[in-house]
């Protein structure tokens, strides 16, 4: 059967991006929960379909306008929650709200609700190109490198920003660093996974792995494996029941949320 999808383009092609994205979302993901900013993920989904309704719209490749798009909005949340303009829920829902407001306003007065506009509210495999694979390749392999090589400054960030301005670690840097790197992360899995399922990739994962680790370190390496086991899983329970890809691969990052939940409630009970 594995043999069997690998021979389609279009899924080997979901396969390759698909398991870099899920290590991006879930590596970045680890930080973005622990500073309780997690929900920037679905926020800067919204704004994604923005720019790829007005991309469509105006008839350009749809990665080259939302990526910079996305970025900036990374930026604008950061600037709006960093000088205490708005506290980081509210400003998430603000920008999110519009957003998908503006992208239905342009969809609806231009092209309509076409399939393309369809795959990227709610992920398809079939969306891929050969041009979007190698740039979703080598963005990713540029998110994770980056990651890895700050690893230690994103540690200090992620934990204690005023400690880490104390060591000398420039820290707005390091959370703009995080920001963009979540915002290519997601404009790269929006084909994949939608507007509506892509922040799943960023949260699950590591509150699932925090049910039975308590270092840094060991729920980054969980994060991780689990990320691309539920990816995997799931496009194989994709092909084989016809549901849509985001979807499976959603239910099963739930199934293993679950499951580490039983596992650690069954840890403290035989504790007692």
């Amino acid at each position: 059967m594995i043999l069997e999808m690998l021979s389609y383009p279009f899924i080997v092609r979901a396969f390759i991006v698909g398991i870099l994205v899920s290590l991006c979302a879930a590596l970045l993901g680890v930080s973005l929960v622990l500073k309780q900013y997690s929900m920037i993920g679905d926020g800067l989904s919204h704004v994604s379909y923005g720019a790829l309704s007005i991309a469509l719209a105006c008839n350009i490749a749809p990665l080259k306008l939302s990526i910079p798009i996305v970025i900036a909005a990374a930026f604008l949340l950061l600037r709006m929650t960093g000088k205490n303009l708005m506290r980081s829920d509210a400003a998430i829902a603000a920008v999110s709200a519009s957003s998908l407001a503006i992208g239905v306003s342009v969809t609806s007065l231009t092209t309509g609700m076409t399939t393309d506009i369809n795959s990227y509210m709610f992920g398809s495999i079939l969306a891929m190109t050969r041009e979007d694979v190698w740039l979703g390749a080598v963005l990713s392999i540029i998110v994770l490198a980056l990651f890895i090589l700050s690893y230690h400054k994103i540690f200090a960030v992620t934990f204690d920003e005023n400690f880490g301005k104390a060591t000398g670690v420039k820290t707005s840097f390091y959370d703009s660093m995080i920001a963009i790197l979540t915002a290519v992360t997601i404009v790269l899995g929006m084909q994949l996974m939608g507007a509506m399922l892509i922040s799943s990739l960023v949260i699950f994962p590591s509150l699932t792995s925090m049910r039975l680790f308590q270092s840094f370190r060991g729920v980054v390496i969980s994060s991780g494996i689990l990320s691309v086991v539920c990816y995997c899983i799931g496009m194989v329970i994709s092909y084989q029941s016809g549901m849509p890809a985001g979807a499976s691969v959603v239910l099963m990052n739930l199934a293993a949320f679950l499951l580490f939940f039983i596992i650690q409630n069954g840890r403290e009970w035989l504790a007692r």
